[in-house]
């Protein structure tokens, strides 16, 4: 793959991390968003994957404001003229049962987790068209496809995206610009590590394979996708996750 400008929106987290690590050693630039409250958090993560070999740039904004978006978009195609690969994943949760569920959080979750794809994917798809090149790869998930007890809020944003995914894969088919959805089940980040051990073998349990996904095998498949090579995929939602969910 020849040298390439990405950007990961949300790409300190964990699944962000990995990557921003395979984007990098598959020879592109990485450009890394982070949450402007964040700012000390975001700079110890740069400095600490500094230190093991990748120079990765980060950059602050809050995805679901659109004008930020759009500005950062702006300065980012200023300064390096052209953004080639767009990883859409960022995302939060803030479960609970529908009947208990308030307002703000089902809005939060909506907001962070689908207008924020829309927030920087908009602006990025302009500049994709114009020099005939693109790979917009978003970061759903296997809640969206399925569903999930506590999380109206977080499947109905993940399954909106892979709607999203196929509308603008459809506008974009004939312009050198693929759009695809990945779809992870469980992953094994810190976060999930945290999780009470009966609480994990609960989830386990569910999956065929009986174990989690890594970040470096939903990082593979993003860098699969981006890929020069992956020019014939496009609309797709890869469903990577063990087993836990087929469909035809």
């Amino acid at each position: 793959m020849s040298k390439k400008n990405a950007l990961v929106t949300g790409g300190t987290g964990g699944i962000g991390t990995a990557i921003c690590k395979e984007l990098h050693d598959n020879n592109c630039h990485i450009v890394a968003t982070y949450f402007p409250p964040e700012k000390d958090t975001a700079e110890s993560w740069q400095k600490e994957n500094r230190e093991a070999g990748y120079d990765f740039t980060i950059v602050p904004v809050d995805v679901t404001n659109y004008e930020q978006a759009s500005n950062l978009i702006l300065n980012l195609e200023r300064i390096y003229q052209h953004i080639d690969i767009l990883v859409n994943c960022a995302g939060i949760t803030r479960d609970k049962t529908l009947k208990r569920m308030t307002h703000e959080q089902w809005k939060t979750v909506i907001n962070t987790n689908l207008d924020s794809v829309f927030n920087v994917t908009q602006p990025v798809v302009k500049g994709m068209i114009e020099r005939g090149f693109g790979r917009i790869i978003n970061i759903s998930s296997v809640n969206g496809q399925k569903g999930q007890v506590g999380q109206a809020n977080y499947s109905a944003s993940k399954a909106g995206l892979h709607g999203f995914t196929m509308a603008v894969a459809q506008e974009t088919a004939g312009k050198g610009v693929t759009v695809n959805t990945i779809s992870p089940g469980y992953v094994a980040t810190s976060m999930t590590q945290t999780m009470p051990p009966d609480v994990l073998e609960q989830i386990i349990d569910q999956v065929p394979m009986k174990r989690m996904a890594t970040p470096e095998e939903v990082a593979y498949v993003v860098s699969w996708l981006a890929d020069d090579r992956c020019a014939y995929m496009t609309g797709a939602n890869i469903p990577l996750n063990g087993g836990m969910f087929m469909s035809a």
